[in-house]
């Protein structure tokens, strides 16, 4: 179960320096060209999931392993990925690597493809039922294969008592293992761009766009 920053106690944290710790940064987008009101949303929404961490660091523990959704490759490669995917949570990975953070692979480059394509089918638009269908089972069954990946790598790399940085979709289902602890990283802006983003959807305007895929 993962817990909000905001609820922690003090008392209650300090029982967590001892285990294996996630914290959870949901991926947020920005257009090339956003609203001046989406950016400022943006820019808010990011300083404070930077300041909820400095918090989360100096109560439970530094960041000592960072992973990211759509990145199969660990090291320089990978923080090279990270920042073409997300400038603003590439600029914070890059913080946590240069204060000795580990970047650590948690896909397989393949299912992250495949995952793109036929995400990519669906968005088009399919006239066929039938073909519609099929395709979202192959959509959905590589989503949950990746899902496992993520768990299994995060499980295999995060040791005991260190603490992880995790960047994914806020709508995840990775189900991660029972002796580690997931924190949520949910700045207010957050309920901010969710707002935003069902306005501009009732009104027939684009979202921001989805994270590209990274091959």
């Amino acid at each position: 179960m993962s817990t909000e920053l905001g609820r922690i106690e003090k008392p209650a944290a300090e029982q967590f320096t001892t285990e294996r710790k996630i914290y959870l940064v949901p991926l947020v987008f920005s257009p090339p060209q956003p609203t001046k009101d989406y950016a400022e949303i943006y820019e808010r929404y990011w300083t404070g999931v930077r300041e909820q961490l400095l918090k989360l660091e100096a109560r439970i523990g530094a960041v000592a392993r960072v992973y990211h959704e759509s990145v199969g490759l660990a090291g320089e490669d990978g923080l090279n990925a990270v920042e073409e995917i997300n400038e603003k949570s590439g600029s914070l990975t890059r913080g946590k690597v240069e204060s000795g953070a580990t970047f650590e692979a948690m896909e397989d480059p393949e299912l992250v493809s495949e995952s793109f394509d036929w995400q990519r089918c669906l968005m088009i638009g399919l006239e066929s039922r039938t073909a519609a269908e099929k395709v979202t089972g192959f959509y959905t069954e590589v989503t949950r294969r990746r899902y496992e990946v993520m768990a299994k790598k995060i499980d295999e790399t995060l040791k005991p008592e260190e603490a992880g940085l995790l960047f994914i979709s806020g709508d995840h289902r990775i189900q991660f293992p029972s002796d580690m602890k997931v924190f949520f990283v949910a700045p207010p802006a957050l309920d901010e761009i969710h707002r935003w983003l069902r306005d501009q959807r009732s009104g027939a305007a684009a979202p921001p766009p989805e994270q590209p895929a990274q091959e």
